[in-house]
C-alpha cells in the first residue's frame, strides 16, 4: 500500500512542477510525512525534484533567464549559512509560522495587484532568502514565486529559470543533508521505485503547460503560494 501511495504522490506532485515550475515539495512532502519519517521525506522529495529538474532542464534551456539565475544562485549561497543558522538554534516549527503568515500576506497583495519592480539588488535577495529558507526548512520555492509573481514574469521563463536554478540549489541542499544528517538506504530505493510515475508525471505536466494560459497560470501560482503558506502555518501546530 505504501508504494501506491508513492507512486501517486509522485505522479501528481511531478505533473505540478512540470508544467509550472513549482509544486512538487508543496505537494508531495505532506503526504511523504504519512509513509516515512521525516528526514527521509524530505531527501526523497530533494533526490525527486534534483532528478526532475536534470531530465527537464534541456528541453527548455532556451527559455532560462541565464542572468536571473546566476544572481539567484550567488544569492542562495550568501543565505545557505544563516539559514543552516537558524535550522541549528532557533525553533523551526516557530520560524515556518512567521513564514508562512508572511507569505499568505505577501499573496493577498499580489491578488490585489501589487507590483514589483525587477532589479539587480532584489534578484540578489530573492536568490538569499530562497536559499536560507532551504537550509532552513527546506523549500526554496515561495520566495521565487513572490517574486516572479509581482513582477508579471512570463510563465515559459518562470518555469524553466525555476528548473535551472533548483539544480544548483537541491544539490547543495542533498549534499548538506547527507553531511549534517545523513542518509540511508530506504531514500534511494524508495526513490528509484518512483522514478516510472515521476517520468509520466513530466510527460502529463508538459501537455497541461501547453493548455495553460498566462492568466491560469497566475491563478494557479496564487493558489500554490496560499497552499504554501496554510500549510507551513497548520503543519506547525500539529
Amino acid at each position: 500500500m505504501d508504494w501506491i501511495i508513492l507512486i501517486t504522490i509522485v505522479f501528481l506532485a511531478t505533473s505540478l512542477q512540470t508544467s509550472t515550475g513549482f509544486g512538487f515539495s508543496i505537494l508531495g512532502t505532506p503526504f511523504l510525512f504519512l509513509i516515512y519519517p521525516a528526514q527521509e521525506a524530505i531527501q526523497i522529495n530533494i533526490v525527486l525534484s534534483l532528478f526532475i529538474s536534470m531530465i527537464m532542464i534541456y528541453k527548455v534551456r532556451h527559455d532560462i533567464n541565464k542572468t536571473l539565475v546566476k544572481r539567484l544562485i550567488i544569492g542562495s549561497t550568501v543565505g545557505i549559512t544563516p539559514g543552516l543558522f537558524i535550522y541549528l538554534t532557533f525553533d523551526v516549527e516557530t520560524f515556518k509560522i512567521f513564514i508562512g503568515i508572511l507569505i499568505l500576506i505577501l499573496t493577498v497583495l499580489l491578488i490585489f495587484k501589487l507590483t514589483i519592480k525587477r532589479s539587480r539588488i532584489k534578484d540578489f535577495f530573492t536568490g538569499g532568502i530562497s536559499g536560507a529558507l532551504t537550509t532552513s526548512i527546506g523549500v526554496p520555492g515561495p520566495p521565487l514565486l513572490l517574486y516572479f509573481a509581482g513582477v508579471n514574469t512570463d510563465k515559459s521563463t518562470l518555469r524553466s529559470t525555476t528548473l535551472a536554478y533548483y539544480l544548483f540549489i537541491y544539490l547543495i541542499s542533498l549534499i548538506m543533508q547527507i553531511i549534517f544528517a545523513g542518509t540511508n538506504k530506504i531514500v534511494f530505493t524508495s526513490s528509484l521505485i518512483a522514478i516510472p510515475s515521476l517520468l509520466g508525471g513530466i510527460l502529463f505536466g508538459q501537455l497541461l503547460f501547453k493548455w495553460i494560459n498566462q492568466e491560469a497560470f497566475r491563478i494557479i501560482t496564487y493558489v500554490i503560494l496560499l497552499i504554501t503558506g496554510s500549510y507551513m502555518v497548520i503543519s506547525s501546530f500539529l
